[in-house]
């Protein structure tokens, strides 16, 4: 055997035989990255698992039954894979160090095993004994959990088949090798053969794996970018350190829809599901202060008002500041153009900032009118009804525009016990009022701010 010199990009798994300053598949800079391998290596035997049957067969003698499902015990959870988890998938969970990824894998665990459930708990960050002090804290302790902690990939698998676990668990990818590739854990080579290890073995076996990923400082999920193509699911974990309340969130999910959202909140006990994020959201809200609007917005088929914060203050620069946090940053600096523009309010020479309570972040267009809303409040130090609500898309000529689900969020406006909603004129909802809630319809973002300014 000998060793062989290769450039893997850490973004989209390019090899490369020289080093490129910038990849020349994804056309990233500075991400091909020298790894040594071994080549020439005698032949390994295959695994059980990859021995699957090849043969074509015709698509309609295919079965078309649906797919099976397997419940975690956790609604939200269960909301964000589409119902659960199905059989035979690998799923991949992410997020910052310390937010709750295996808690709410451990608390998953001590769901399947009172459903009768056997699970194989793999860690390779923590010894058997951290692992049972986690457990006798959430009270996961249950005759069908069997923990190991191991990182060679083979003998996880080993292991899972000697155990025919229903439920597969790696804490963490990055911490995993595979013996025949000559590089350190964690590099792009050993998470991609990995995870193609697992990806191969649950689609052979039926066992459903959850794979916990670790995150760069940019917030993407560290590795490759082939990680995310080849599962079948990608959660991501988000939330403030500071911040109590979490959101599992999915960026791809092949046996359902990616705009669900599952809200918890970190407790000593472990996480705690909030069935009612709206009202958690809006705890602590305010009254009679400018700057502050509250916004409907659509998570999927789930309502969820929270409060949108503004601040203007004169700038002590040449050129004033834009920050924006949980709205995106072009986003917001195009609704402050659309405010000086069509709104009349000179922000030229004013710092401006937006924050989203609650650590969310909203990318949907009916949080265009809550914005614009309470930027003007802090300009013009006129304070919002606080038994007003408000959901809109704002166009370039400052014209309002209808969004979707506009039934569900009056209905979820008039559910917490506010009063008002501001909303589009172009929406085709027929009553004036709603059962006490009275819809203000507007035409402009001017008619908008004469309405919920007091």
């Amino acid at each position: 055997m000998k060793e062989k010199t290769l450039f893997l990009c850490s973004n989209c798994g390019y090899e490369s035989a020289r080093w490129y300053g910038k990849c020349p598949v994804c056309s990233e800079w500075n991400t091909l990255k020298e790894e040594r391998q071994l080549v020439n290596k005698p032949s390994a035997r295959i695994p059980s698992y990859t021995k699957r049957q090849s043969e074509p067969v015709l698509i309609k003698d295919v079965s078309a039954d649906g797919e099976i499902r397997i419940f975690t015990g956790i609604a939200e959870m269960d909301r964000v894979l589409g119902g659960g988890a199905v059989l035979g998938s690998l799923i991949l969970i992410s997020g910052e160090p310390g937010i709750g990824k295996s808690t709410l894998l451990m608390q998953a665990c001590r769901n399947f095993g009172d459903a009768g459930k056997k699970v194989l708990y793999v860690s390779g960050e923590e010894s058997l004994r951290q692992l049972k002090l986690r457990a006798e804290r959430i009270g996961a302790s249950s005759d069908l959990l069997y923990v190991i902690s191991e990182t060679e990939i083979d003998e996880i698998i080993s292991q899972s088949e000697r155990v025919c676990p229903e439920v597969l668990i790696i804490d963490s990818i990055q911490t995993t090798y595979k013996q025949n590739t000559d590089t350190p854990p964690g590099s792009v080579s050993q998470v991609k053969e990995c995870a193609l290890s697992l990806l191969q073995y649950a689609k052979g076996s039926g066992v459903t794996v959850f794979i916990v990923g670790h995150v760069n400082k940019d917030g993407a999920i560290a590795g490759p970018k082939v990680l995310e193509h080849m599962v079948d699911c990608v959660l991501y974990f988000e939330g403030e350190r500071n911040i109590s309340y979490r959101m599992l969130r999915a960026e791809k999910n092949r046996f359902g829809s990616t705009n669900e959202i599952g809200v918890f909140e970190m407790c000593d006990s472990g996480l705690r599901e909030v069935e009612n994020p709206s009202a958690a959201l809006l705890s602590g809200r305010p009254k009679s202060v400018f700057g502050s609007c509250v916004a409907c917005t659509m998570e999927g088929t789930r309502p969820i008002l929270t409060e949108i914060q503004g601040l203007v203050a004169k700038s002590a620069f040449v050129t004033p500041r834009r920050m924006s946090a949980g709205v995106d940053y072009n986003r917001a600096v195009l609704l402050l153009a659309i405010l000086e523009k069509r709104g009349g309010l000179l922000l030229g020479s004013y710092d401006a900032y937006i924050n989203v309570i609650g650590g969310l972040r909203l990318d949907e267009p009916a949080v265009d009118l809550p914005v614009i809303i309470a930027v003007a409040s802090s300009f013009l130090e006129r304070p919002v009804d606080d038994t007003c609500a408000a959901f809109g898309e704002v166009g370039l000529t400052g014209e309002l525009r209808a969004v979707s689900a506009s039934g569900q969020r009056i209905n979820e406006i008039k559910r917490l016990g506010f009063s008002k909603c501001i909303m589009p004129n172009q929406d085709t909802t027929p009553p004036k009022t709603a059962d006490g809630l009275t819809l203000i319809k507007v035409k402009t973002v001017r008619e908008a701010l004469e309405a919920a300014l007091l």
